[in-house]
């Protein structure tokens, strides 16, 4: 699958091009692999998104998917919301994620 263009963060330049494919498809090409719990945060988000415009800070995410904010980030072994975002087809998140 051919990958669209992504940013210097590895980013979707054009959001509407995202599919699960193409999220799928981004994180092979980054050497991550996507496991169920990872998609769920990754659908979650981006329902988040779709109803009140905005990526949320780690802790209203962790909030709004009942989950340990220290699991998500052990599970990720990152700043969260930046992964999820990104194969999310989602904005940058801003400030401390």
């Amino acid at each position: 699958m051919e990958i669209p263009q992504r940013d210097g963060d590895g980013y979707l330049i054009e959001r509407d091009a995202w599919t699960p494919e193409i999220a799928q498809a981004m994180a092979e090409a980054d050497g991550l692999a996507l496991n169920e719990v990872k998609w769920t945060h990754i659908t979650k988000a981006r329902e988040y998104y779709e109803a009140f415009g905005v990526v949320p800070p780690i802790r209203k995410f962790a909030k709004y998917v009942e989950a340990d904010q220290k699991e998500i980030f052990k599970l990720w072994m990152t700043g969260p919301m930046k992964p999820i975002t990104k194969y999310g087809g989602l904005p940058k998140p801003t400030g401390c994620v």
